[in-house]
């Protein structure tokens, strides 16, 4: 969750420069009110900034993560194809969709944008755990517990955890 909203404030101040005013007035509001935990209502806020600009990737981001904090996967994997859409070689969007995927049990489709992250990215520990548990989710073990390894030898402490708690040798 920290490395999420770290990458998100990495996109967030680089697409506020380019925006349309009305635009940006309603991507500032559903800030605040996400900040507030009113996801809803945030959604609204976000949802009217992609229609004055369709092409706002960062209101795409936002909308499509409090998507996944109400637990709606399939509106945040849209919001997630139209910045691939527009970025197709977006790790975060990549990474997100696929983590959305699993969560539907959308294995293969989760690997696949895990796969693309790997290929982008071959050192992304985050693109490695999620594979893995897409790898669990197919009965695929020993591949799972081969990610998750790769994964904690590039520094993720959660990977630690689950190697532990999978029982992976």
């Amino acid at each position: 969750m920290k490395k999420t909203f770290l990458l998100l404030l990495i996109f967030v101040p680089v697409g506020l420069f380019a925006q349309k005013p009305e635009a940006l007035e309603h991507f500032n509001k559903a800030e605040r009110l996400y900040n507030a935990q009113k996801y809803d209502a945030a959604i609204e806020e976000y949802t009217k900034a992609i229609e004055i600009d369709n092409e706002y990737i960062n209101a795409y981001l936002r909308r499509a993560f409090c998507y996944n904090v109400a637990g709606k996967y399939e509106e945040a994997i849209k919001d997630y194809d139209k910045i691939i859409e527009l970025q197709p070689n977006n790790i975060y969007a990549l990474n997100s969709r696929g983590s959305a995927k699993n969560k539907l049990k959308k294995y293969d489709e989760a690997i696949k944008d895990f796969n693309k992250v790997l290929s982008l990215d071959p050192k992304n520990q985050e693109a490695y755990n999620n594979r893995g548990w897409a790898y669990e989710g197919l009965g695929r073990h020993k591949d799972a517990c081969n990610d998750w390894k790769k994964s904690k030898k590039l520094g993720n402490s959660e990977a630690a955890l689950i190697l532990k708690n999978t029982h992976c040798k």
